[in-house]
C-alpha cells in the first residue's frame, strides 16, 4: 500500500476536469428543442400550472441537463477512483462488462462496480449488477479456483448503514473512498481540487445556456403558443401522438 497523496489527485483533477466541461458545454451545443420536448412528460408541467413559455423551456432544459450532467461527473468520478486506486493498492481499469475497478488487498481481489449515487438503480438493474459481480468470480476462477473474491459495489457520494448486502458490499461516500485508498479522510480532501477553473467553464457553460434559452424559447412559442397561451393539446401531441408529428 503506497498512501495517496493528495498533490496527485490535485494534479489528475487539473489535468482531466476540463473533460467534463467540454462534454457538458458540447452536450448543450447538440440539443434540439424536439430532443426535450420529446423526452420530457408534458402532463408533470401541465399539472404544475406553467403558464409562461420560457419557464416551461427552462423547466424542460434544466430537467434534460440534470440527467446528463449526473452521467458526465459520474464518468469524471470513475475515473478519478481508478487513479487514487491505482496509486495505492495498484488497481486497475476492469475489461469485464460491469466491472469498473479490479485490486488485490491482503489476499483478495476486489471488484468493483462504481456508480455516482447510492439510488443508482431499480431492482431489475441490481440483478442485472449481481449477475455481473457472478459471471466476473467464474471468469477469475477459471485461471485460478482457488482466488478469494469480494464483489463490492462503490457510490461516490451519500451513505449506507448496512454494507453486506449478503453477495456483494455497498460502499458509499466517505467508506468507499476509504475503501479504495486507504484513508479516511479523502473524501473531503477531493471536494477542493473539483472547484479547479469553475467560475470560468460555468460563465461560458451559462453565456451558451442563455442563448439556447431565448432560441427555444422562440421556436416554442411558433408551435405550442396560441393568443398567448400555451396550446397544451399542440404540445401533448407532439410528445405522445402515434402520428409522426414535427416542429417549424
Amino acid at each position: 500500500m503506497n498512501p495517496i497523496k493528495i498533490d496527485d489527485v490535485k494534479a489528475y483533477v487539473q489535468e482531466n476536469i476540463g473533460g467534463f466541461h467540454s462534454s457538458r458545454l458540447q452536450s448543450l451545443r447538440g440539443l434540439r428543442l424536439s430532443q426535450i420536448l420529446r423526452r420530457k412528460n408534458p402532463y408533470l408541467f401541465k399539472a404544475k400550472n406553467v403558464l409562461l413559455a420560457q419557464d416551461l423551456v427552462k423547466m424542460l432544459l434544466d430537467a434534460h441537463l440534470s440527467s446528463q450532467e449526473e452521467a458526465l461527473f459520474g464518468n469524471f468520478l470513475e475515473g478519478l477512483a481508478v487513479f487514487i486506486n491505482r496509486r495505492v493498492y495498484g488497481g486497475w481499469k476492469s475489461s469485464t462488462e460491469g466491472i469498473d475497478l479490479e485490486f488485490d488487498k491482503g489476499g483478495t481481489r476486489y471488484i468493483v462496480a462504481i456508480k455516482s449515487g447510492p439510488n443508482w438503480g431499480n431492482s431489475s438493474q441490481i440483478r442485472k449488477m449481481k449477475d455481473d459481480f457472478n459471471k466476473a468470480k467464474r471468469a477469475l476462477r477459471t485461471g485460478n479456483s482457488e482466488i478469494r473474491i469480494v464483489a463490492a459495489n462503490g457510490c461516490c457520494y451519500g451513505r449506507d448503514n448496512n454494507p453486506d448486502k449478503g453477495d456483494y458490499y455497498k460502499y458509499c461516500g466517505q467508506k468507499f473512498w476509504e475503501f479504495i485508498s486507504g484513508n479516511k479522510d479523502l473524501y473531503l480532501k477531493i471536494i477542493k481540487p473539483l472547484g479547479y477553473t469553475a467560475r470560468k467553464r460555468n460563465a461560458e457553460f451559462f453565456n451558451e445556456y442563455a442563448q439556447i434559452v431565448n432560441r427555444f424559447t422562440v421556436e416554442f412559442s411558433k408551435n405550442f403558443v396560441t393568443d398567448g397561451k400555451i396550446d397544451w393539446d399542440a404540445l401533448v401531441k407532439f410528445n405522445s401522438s402515434s402520428s409522426k408529428t414535427t416542429i417549424k
